[in-house]
């Protein structure tokens, strides 16, 4: 990457009464790509799918569909089927409480029910579906799949589905779990081996797996994935199918509202017309906060990461391209003693950047604590941003002021 420098005159900083006089300092530039995303664009961001009172009252039915569905299955592994499905497809938060008591129940039961000691895949999805949701079960579950083990049955290699199950249980692996790193390995050599001879959706499952297992990737960008695997499916339940579609939507709709009000936000902002050397990644800081909180009801949560990532590659960049030592050891001390006479000598961009990162701290405080006394929440939470904002950005810049700091 090629660096533009221009030559800029440093001003001391009176906080640390420096007398530093006449100084030249190379500010540089990582000459960025400006942002693909037109404002106008994001602004006309708009869906059908609302929750308007016709797609309200729609998914209320299926919803009481689907719970009776999961409440009237007996067996054991079908149940976990449902469940894995309903996950799958994003439908987890509308149903916490149904989908709770039901593998509480199977958690309850032995293994024996499910003839676990002949069926590696019921053994994989039930080890894999409880972790996940918090049980305390044994390593020891899986088992089975070793050669040597008396419950070893090479069968095991020709079922496809039960490697692919396998694999997604054998990342879910606490410190020192061998038997499940093992079963990474196994699983991962035996699926590497019959993939190309699949076809249909067990290929594209299998390759879904082997790219990269489900506990790493980020649920919200696999739903509409999912939601297509299902839908070549022969045995797809109908009411499944458009309940998943319309929560989708209708998610995806309040996602797009977010966006289109953090947008504004960030144009009102006007941070970039005094920062023209860093990334202006709107979009893909709120994608970034999107995969932590995908649900409608965390909208607040969504915005307030939005602004907060955002802040950090502006204010990365800050570290990384713009200032000079000088400079950054007396910013770093704004920051974390939230004091805005330090930055008085600052440039021009690194207090417009203060003056940002303090107002969004008291943005989400406010947030956080408007039904009480947010003056609580704020001073925990400005030291906790703070502090975290500039341990990530003195890493990329100065050696010698990376080693200057003491903790």
């Amino acid at each position: 990457m090629e660096y533009a420098t221009e030559q800029a005159q440093f001003q001391p900083c009176q906080a640390h009464l420096q007398q530093v006089v006449g100084t030249m300092h190379q500010r540089r530039s990582a000459n960025y790509k400006p942002s693909i995303w037109n404002y106008n664009f994001l602004q006309s961001l708009s869906s059908k799918h609302d929750l308007k009172e016709g797609i309200k009252e729609r998914m209320e039915g299926l919803m009481e569909e689907v719970k009776r569905m999961l409440s009237e299955v007996v067996n054991s592994l079908a149940k976990l089927e449902l469940i894995d499905i309903m996950t799958k497809l994003g439908l987890s938060n509308l149903f916490e409480n149904e989908m709770k008591e039901a593998l509480e129940t199977v958690a309850s039961i032995n293994n024996g029910v499910f003839t676990m000691e002949e069926h590696l895949y019921a053994n994989a999805l039930r080890f894999r579906l409880l972790r996940q949701h918090g049980h305390i079960i044994s390593q020891n579950e899986l088992r089975s799949f070793k050669e040597g083990s008396i419950l070893f049955n090479r069968s095991y290699c020709e079922d496809v589905e039960a490697m692919i199950e396998l694999l997604e249980a054998s990342h879910l692996a606490l410190e020192g779990e061998n038997i499940l790193h093992e079963a990474k390995t196994f699983s991962t050599g035996i699926l590497r081996k019959r993939v190309s001879s699949l076809d249909g959706r067990l290929f594209k499952r299998a390759v879904h797996a082997l790219e990269l297992p489900m506990h790493w990737r980020v649920q919200w960008f696999d739903i509409k994935w999912q939601i297509s695997l299902y839908e070549q499916r022969e045995d797809k339940q109908s009411n499944l199918l458009e309940l998943a579609k319309l929560n989708f939507n209708t998610v995806q709709a309040t996602h797009q509202r977010d966006l289109a009000e953090i947008s504004r936000w960030w144009r009102d902002l006007g941070l970039m017309e005094h920062v023209e050397f860093t990334r202006d990644r709107l979009v893909e800081s709120f994608l970034c906060a999107l995969g932590l909180s995908q649900e409608p009801r965390l909208s607040s949560l969504r915005k307030s990461l939005t602004k907060v990532v955002i802040l950090i590659l502006v204010i990365d960049d800050v570290y990384d391209l713009y200032g000079s030592l000088e400079e950054l050891e007396c910013f770093t001390s704004a920051i974390t003693r939230r004091d805005s006479e330090q930055i008085q000598q600052l440039p021009e961009c690194m207090k417009v950047c203060f003056r940002a990162l303090n107002d969004v701290i008291h943005e989400i405080a406010y947030d956080i604590g408007k039904d009480e006394d947010w003056h609580r929440v704020l001073p925990h939470l400005a030291k906790a941003v703070s502090e975290k904002l500039v341990d990530n950005s003195i890493c990329t810049c100065h050696p010698k002021f990376f080693l200057s700091l003491h903790y």
